[in-house]
C-alpha cells in the first residue's frame, strides 16, 4: 500500500467520556490478534477496571502480546494488585515511578493515556481507567467526570504501536499527529499549544482541568482575544485537586480584561485537556496547561480534521454553556476574604507547583 493511500484510510473519532470511550477500547482489545499496548496513569481494579483486566488477560491467554505500563503514583495503592492479576494471565506489566522512588525524592510521573491495538487502532486522551469517567449504563441523572478521548486509525495508530516497542521517529503525516514527551520534555507539547493559539483567526475554545499556564500561554490567549478572536475558556468549578481553585482564579482578571470569556463547570469534575481552533484544529491529550505537565511523561494528539475539530468545539462550548460564566462584575462582588484567598493562597500554590516542576526537571 502506498503512503498516500494509507493517509486516506486514516480517521479520527471524538469520544465523549468513558461512556463512549470504554466500550470502543474494550472492543478493540477483545478483537486483538497480535499485540496490545496500554499506558495509563491511573488504573482502578474495580468496576470498569475489572473489565479491562478481564479483556487484557483473555487477550494474553489467546497468544496476543500484551504490554501494560502503570504509573506507581497515579495507580496507588492498587498498582500491585492490577499488575499481579495481569501478570498471572501472561501480560507484561511495568510500574513507572514506584512509591519508594517518590520517598527517595524522585517524583516522576507517567501521565500518558494511550491504548494501541494491532497497529490498526489507537486511543489517546485524558481518561484514566476508573468508573468516575462514565459508563454506558450510568443513570442519566449522574454526571461523570468531563473528559475526551480520540479513536485513531491509520498510520498514526501503527506508529504508536511501534512506539510501544521503543522505536523512535516522528509521527507520520495524516489528519492526526501524536506528540510525546519524556521526563522534563514537555516544552515541545507546550509549543503545539502556542502555535495553535497564535494561529487562531475566528474562534478559540479551551477546556482545561488544571489551568495554571505560564505567562507565554496567557499572553497568547489574551493576544488572540484582542485581535478579535472569540476565546472561550472552560475551567473546573469543582476540582479533584485541593487548593487548585485559588491558583486558577488569580488569573481571571487579566484574561477577562482582554476579552476572554471564562466559565466554571461544576456539574462534576472537569478533567479534560482540550482546545479547538477555528473549528479546524483540535488538541486532545493528557497534557495540562500547568508546570507539572512540562515535567511528566505526556501525550498530545493534534488533529487537523474539520469534522473532528468541530465535534471537539461543540463539546467544549456545551460545557461552557452548562457552567457558570465568570465576569469582572461577579469577581468584584466577592468578599475581602475571597479576594485574599485568591491572591495570596493562589500565589503560594502556583509558586509551589512551579518549584516542584523545576525540581523534577533538574533531577531527571
Amino acid at each position: 500500500m502506498r503512503p498516500a493511500e494509507r493517509v486516506q484510510d486514516a480517521s479520527v473519532r471524538v469520544l465523549d467520556g468513558g461512556a463512549q470511550a470504554y466500550p470502543a477500547m474494550l472492543q478493540a482489545i477483545a478483537g486483538a490478534r497480535r499485540e496490545v499496548f496500554l499506558e495509563v496513569y491511573r488504573f482502578s481494579p474495580e468496576g470498569v477496571g475489572a473489565r479491562f483486566v478481564e479483556e487484557l488477560s483473555a487477550a494474553a491467554r489467546r497468544g496476543v502480546r500484551v504490554e501494560v505500563v502503570l504509573d506507581g503514583l497515579g495507580s496507588a495503592p492498587d498498582a500491585g494488585e492490577v499488575a499481579a492479576d495481569l501478570e498471572d494471565a501472561g501480560c507484561d506489566v511495568r510500574i513507572f515511578g514506584r512509591l519508594l522512588l517518590l520517598l527517595a525524592g524522585r517524583f516522576r510521573r507517567n501521565h500518558r493515556k494511550i491504548l494501541a491495538v494491532d497497529g490498526e487502532v489507537a486511543f489517546v486522551g485524558g481518561l484514566n481507567i476508573a468508573d468516575e469517567y462514565g459508563l454506558p449504563e450510568q443513570p442519566p441523572d449522574e454526571s461523570p467526570w468531563a473528559d475526551l478521548a480520540l479513536e485513531l486509525r491509520g498510520p498514526v495508530a501503527a506508529w504508536l504501536q511501534e512506539r510501544a516497542r521503543r522505536e523512535r521517529g516522528r509521527s507520520p503525516p495524516g489528519p492526526a499527529r501524536i506528540w510525546l514527551s519524556g521526563v522534563g520534555g514537555g516544552q515541545r507539547l507546550r509549543r503545539r499549544y502556542l502555535k495553535s493559539f497564535g494561529g487562531a483567526r475566528r474562534t478559540l475554545d479551551v477546556a482545561h482541568a488544571y489551568f495554571l499556564p505560564d505567562r507565554g500561554l496567557v499572553r497568547s490567549m489574551t493576544a488572540a482575544a484582542r485581535r478579535g478572536v472569540e476565546v472561550r475558556l472552560v475551567v473546573a468549578g469543582a476540582s479533584d485537586v485541593a487548593l487548585l481553585g485559588p491558583a486558577m482564579r488569580r488569573q481571571y482578571r487579566r484574561l477577562l480584561r482582554a476579552g476572554v470569556r471564562i466559565s466554571e463547570w461544576s456539574r462534576s469534575v472537569l478533567h479534560a485537556k482540550a482546545s479547538a481552533v477555528d473549528g479546524e484544529r483540535l488538541l486532545v491529550g493528557s497534557f495540562n496547561l500547568d508546570p507539572l505537565s512540562l515535567a511528566n511523561l505526556e501525550a498530545l494528539a493534534e488533529v487537523e480534521d474539520r469534522e473532528a475539530a468541530a465535534a471537539g468545539a461543540r463539546w467544549i462550548r456545551s460545557r461552557f454553556e452548562e457552567g457558570e460564566e465568570v465576569t469582572l462584575e461577579r469577581i468584584g462582588r466577592g468578599s475581602w476574604f475571597e479576594r485574599l484567598l485568591t491572591e495570596h493562597l493562589g500565589a503560594l500554590v502556583a509558586d509551589a507547583v512551579r518549584r516542584l516542576a523545576r525540581l523534577i526537571i533538574s533531577r531527571r
